[in-house]
């Protein structure tokens, strides 16, 4: 199983679904491993949780299952960052950084979403047109199931974005026009977990890409007050529940994104992160980018 944090908390989806790098073959999982983890880490609910899933009978988890629960999860995912306005604050964030990229280069701008999922804010973003008209995009992610339901929804909203099942940090991966790229996320850093994220933002350093813009929840007590009831109000599923209260725990202070990306992309990239003020709610400011601009 791919776990995102040596240590701390980890949540179910972490340990239901594992694959093969940098292909993204599926691997099967057994389910008195991906239990066992979340119980050696004292996160016993989440170890009910996993007992629940039936199991074939060399042990490994029913893949048919699994797959149920992580679209199940990822469509709740989508219909909560449609309530709490994720796409428009990230195009809000994207536009300045896309008129300057504009400015620079000129033509058509490429940009990927790593780690799309379902693809939700891309396909928002796609469809309002907000960046222009001489943006396009694409949904890169390593889960081939995830990446046909974006694939589905999009052709039958009739929305302009291709996605593709592959890994952003595979060595072969080339980026065609990398002056002309744009590589973003939303929610993904606080998945990879720190020990990754050196060697994420490395890769963007690699390919040559002219930007990026990784969207991540700001840590902090209202963010962590605003997520469970969120996930406790909005929510059916009990992963859901789980993970959510779980992932804004592994969110990273931006004074720390900043120090893992300037040690992963070296120089490379002039960096920034605005630090949320923690005093007060900032519902507008749940989600916040680090932001690369090549020097």
């Amino acid at each position: 199983m791919r776990t995102a944090a040596a240590t701390g908390p980890l949540e179910v989806l972490d340990v239901l679904w594992d694959c093969a790098l940098p292909s993204g073959e599926r691997i099967p999982v057994r389910r008195d491993d991906a239990r066992g983890l979340l119980a050696e880490r004292g996160q016993h609910r989440g170890a009910r949780l996993v007992d629940a899933l039936p199991a074939r009978e060399d042990g490994t988890l029913d893949e048919d299952a699994v797959d149920q629960v992580l679209l199940a999860v990822h469509l709740e995912l989508a219909r909560l960052s449609e309530f709490v306005h994720v796409p428009q604050a990230m195009a809000h964030s994207l536009a300045p950084i896309i008129a300057r990229l504009r400015d620079r280069a000129g033509g058509t701008i490429r940009v990927v979403d790593v780690g799309c999922g379902l693809g939700f804010d891309t396909r928002v973003l796609a469809a309002s047109g907000a960046l222009g008209a001489d943006v396009e995009f694409v949904g890169l992610d390593l889960n081939a199931l995830l990446v046909d339901a974006a694939d589905r929804l999009a052709r039958a909203e009739s929305i302009d974005v291709r996605f593709l099942h592959g890994d952003a940090l595979d060595p072969c991966l080339a980026i065609e026009d990398p002056d002309r790229t744009l590589m973003i996320s939303s929610g993904l850093l606080h998945h990879l977990g720190r020990d990754a994220l050196p060697a994420f933002f490395a890769r963007h350093a690699e390919l040559g890409v002219a930007g990026f813009a990784h969207f991540d929840p700001s840590p902090g007590f209202w963010t962590d007050v605003g997520a469970w009831t969120l996930h406790r109000t909005r929510m059916r599923e009990p992963i859901s529940r789980h993970d959510g209260a779980v992932s804004m725990r592994r969110a990273l202070p931006s004074r720390d994104l900043l120090a893992v990306a300037r040690e992963g992309a070296g120089d490379a990239f002039d960096l920034a992160c605005d630090e949320v003020p923690r005093l007060y709610p900032q519902p507008d400011r749940i989600v916040r980018p680090v932001v690369g601009h090549r020097r």
